[in-house]
């Protein structure tokens, strides 16, 4: 039997070292060069509530300055150390949108529509993602039988219009919140409208003038299509309403703009008040209520503006409520 001595031991390591030394500085030279991709993968999720399959189909993100009056009832100091404690850049707003898609196996449901295909040239790529990413995921938005709007800022319904202002969804019945069409369709008020989402006002009209107005309207509280319940959550818009996804045992709330913007701050400080929401002190129960119960019942939420895919579960923490990521699965 061969005698390996310390000295033969390390006269082969060292040869072996000297082998894989040799050739190396082209071979890593020639990797090195190598251009950066670029771009991401495709933005879509999977997962099962019961028997249903969810597809989250994330629209993009974007960043842009923090004003002063981005929570009207807290200083921007405050603001900001609320950011910096979730690990976020002070001084900037960064917002994500994440529609999803409900196959109920007998119904093929989309939920909110992302901002639209005019927003990816304008912002380079950033958002206007969805339709994209919608086919990406093997979803033909020919086959989709359903779309459910929780309201009418343009975030949600600009993906209603398709290439060449035609319906982006031609075989799908189209459901909207009948208090929200109202509001909307009374131009007077406008006046109702906080400031910045005042120019809002004119954009429903524009974007169901392409279907023809042809929705159906539907009331909180009633089964939309077997499984999806509409839940009345009013305050950011007057008939803004979240979706109860439920299967056998399994639900989940699809809670659109119960916290918008930056959904963490108003997680942590439900009592801070979004320029945006239209009744800020509605909005503010309505978080209350509608977190309150989630995080008795624990269950999951489905968040528009969350952080991609945009699945937390909901606990309290202190006066406020602490966001915990679902976990991600490789399989569904």
């Amino acid at each position: 039997m061969m005698q390996l001595t310390r000295r033969k031991l390390f006269a082969g390591a060292a040869a072996a070292g000297a082998v894989l030394a040799g050739p190396s500085p082209i071979v890593l030279s020639a990797r090195a060069a190598a251009p950066a991709a670029g771009k991401q993968n495709a933005g879509w999720y999977r997962y099962k509530v019961g028997d249903f399959e969810v597809t989250v189909v994330t629209d993009g993100m974007n960043t842009n300055p923090l004003s002063d009056s981005y929570v009207v009832n807290a200083p921007k100091p405050d603001v900001n150390a609320a950011l910096e404690a979730d690990f976020l850049a002070k001084d900037k707003a960064t917002h994500s949108y994440t529609p999803v898609v409900v196959n109920t196996g007998s119904k093929l449901v989309a939920i909110d529509t992302g901002l639209g295909l005019g927003m990816f040239d304008q912002s380079k790529g950033a958002v206007g993602q969805y339709h994209a990413n919608l086919q990406a995921a093997g979803i033909d938005r020919n086959a989709v039988d359903v779309v459910i709007i929780s309201h009418f800022h343009g975030d949600h319904i600009n993906g209603l219009v398709g290439p060449e202002n035609k319906p982006a969804f031609p075989n799908a019945e189209v459901m909207v919140p009948e208090v929200e069409w109202a509001f909307w369709a009374d131009e007077s008020n406008v006046s109702k409208l906080p400031d910045i989402a005042e120019p809002q006002m004119p954009n429903p009209k524009r974007v169901f003038g392409v279907l023809g107005n042809k929705v159906t309207k539907y009331q909180a509280g009633k089964e939309l299509v077997p499984g999806i319940t509409a839940i009345a959550s009013p305050g950011h818009t007057p008939g803004h309403t979240s979706h109860v996804v439920a299967s056998g045992n399994s639900k989940v709330l699809v809670q659109a703009d119960i916290t918008a913007g930056m959904a963490t701050l108003f997680a942590r400080h439900p009592e801070w008040q979004f320029v945006f929401d239209t009744d800020r002190a509605q909005a503010v129960q309505t978080r209350l209520k509608l977190y309150d119960m989630a995080a008795t019942e624990k269950m999951m939420l489905q968040g528009y503006h969350f952080a991609f895919p945009a699945m937390v579960y909901v606990e309290k923490s202190g006066t406020g409520f602490r966001l915990v990521p679902a976990p991600w699965s490789s399989s569904i």
